[in-house]
């Protein structure tokens, strides 16, 4: 059962590895075409929804995970709050992305919301590496 929860526990870090090039790509977005924009806005948006849905599967996963383990209470609670962190402004973003992907269609301008979505993302990339360092390295805390 350790190897199952295992699996699906690099399952669901491989979903939110998105998070991890997110920064980059909304950088780009800027220098597309109006339709081009569009469509990337609406892409994020369901790349963004399956993130969460790894997210849920990371919960799950790393909580058996966890119970099997020697952890220490602080690295528990670390990664927890990290984690939690992670799934909170990836749903807050997903306002922003709705709203730019409306405004592109009714040729609005974008750059507020864009500017909330660069910002979400790299929170989101840092917290990522944050807790990727902290999986790798758990004797740290």
């Amino acid at each position: 059962m350790t190897m199952i929860m295992y699996l699906l526990h690099i399952i669901g870090a491989l979903a939110m590895g998105f998070y991890l090039i997110l920064p980059f790509v909304v950088g780009k977005i800027r220098t597309l075409s109006v339709a081009a924009q569009e469509g990337a806005f609406a892409s994020l948006r369901s790349l963004n929804r399956i993130a969460q849905y790894g997210l849920v599967i990371q919960l799950l996963t790393g909580g058996y995970l966890m119970t099997k383990g020697d952890y220490s209470y602080v690295w528990m609670g670390v990664v927890v709050v990290l984690l939690l962190a992670i799934a909170a402004i990836g749903g807050i973003m997903g306002k922003p992305l709705r709203l730019a992907a409306e405004a592109v269609k009714s040729n609005r301008d974008v750059s507020a919301e864009q500017s909330k979505i660069r910002t979400f993302s790299t929170l989101l990339a840092v917290f990522l590496l944050i807790m990727v360092y902290l999986m790798v390295n758990n004797q740290v805390i």
